[in-house]
């Protein structure tokens, strides 16, 4: 069995989980090649407002690529096919107009934090551990990946990771940016289920508009695209759940959004 990537839906919660748990969830091929259908499932499912990543179990998030398959998926003239797999499902998951939690217990190493980092939000346990180790492997670092780090952490904290691939505990995670919170492991799963469920119930189209926003200030000023993001405020505007956030705030009751 080569792992696999699959939603399991709770309401307006939608779970993907990394599911390799013999190899603590290491991210096979056919796990990145899953995880662009997985992102459209829940991207097209009107009733998912918030999608939580997590690894199957709680020993670990993805521990990193499976390296048992590197001498066919990654030497030589098999890099750029595999690169081109794996550069699909981070798109996927950025391009995600929804939000994007990452639940992390255990080891979320190398491919599991470029994983990670493509969330809007990571909460993580206190026995989690963090790492990008390409170093340790002899392996190149795409520019994106090292933006990513970049935004979340500061050009010295990504350095510092890049060059030692020291792994880093949760509440060093936590000090320097690359999670929001951290949880003790039997409270977590509650905890972000609370979080998410907070999300679910605020309107879906603000939330959106919120976030094509974000995505499009993480780019380079030359490949913004300030048009989606008027386009995403103006469907605000003209939308039922605006009318009926304005009255349940003059009604002085909680507001019911619809998305719509």
């Amino acid at each position: 069995m080569s792992g696999e990537v699959r939603i399991e839906r709770e309401g307006p919660i939608a779970r993907m989980v990394f599911d390799h748990e013999k190899r603590r969830n290491a991210i096979t091929v056919d796990m990145w090649e899953a995880i662009p259908n997985a992102v459209r499932e829940a991207q097209e499912d009107p009733d998912i407002r918030v999608v939580i990543m997590r690894g199957a179990g709680t020993e670990a998030f993805v521990s990193g690529a499976d390296i048992s398959e590197f001498e066919r998926t990654r030497t030589g003239n098999a890099g750029p096919a595999y690169d081109q797999v794996t550069a699909r499902a981070f798109t996927a998951l950025r391009s995600l107009e929804k939000p994007l939690i990452a639940l992390v217990h255990g080891f979320c190493i190398g491919g599991g934090a470029a994983i990670a980092l493509t969330a809007d939000l990571r909460y993580a346990a206190d026995d989690a551990r963090f790492a990008v180790p390409p170093a340790r492997l002899g392996l190149g670092y795409h520019t994106e990946g090292i933006r990513a780090l970049i935004r979340t952490v500061g050009f010295s904290e990504t350095a510092d990771l890049l060059f030692t691939a020291r792994r880093v505990s949760s509440e060093e995670a936590r000090r320097i940016g690359l999670v929001n919170e951290v949880f003790a492991k039997d409270v977590v799963d509650e905890a972000v289920d609370e979080i998410a469920h907070t999300m679910a119930n605020n309107a879906p189209l603000s939330i959106r508009s919120a976030k094509i926003t974000l995505q499009e200030l993480a780019k380079l000023e030359s490949e913004r695209d300030d048009d989606r993001i008027r386009a995403s405020i103006e469907r605000c505007y003209q939308s039922e759940d605006f009318k009926e956030g304005v009255r349940a705030f003059l009604e002085k009751r909680k507001p019911g959004f619809r998305g719509r």
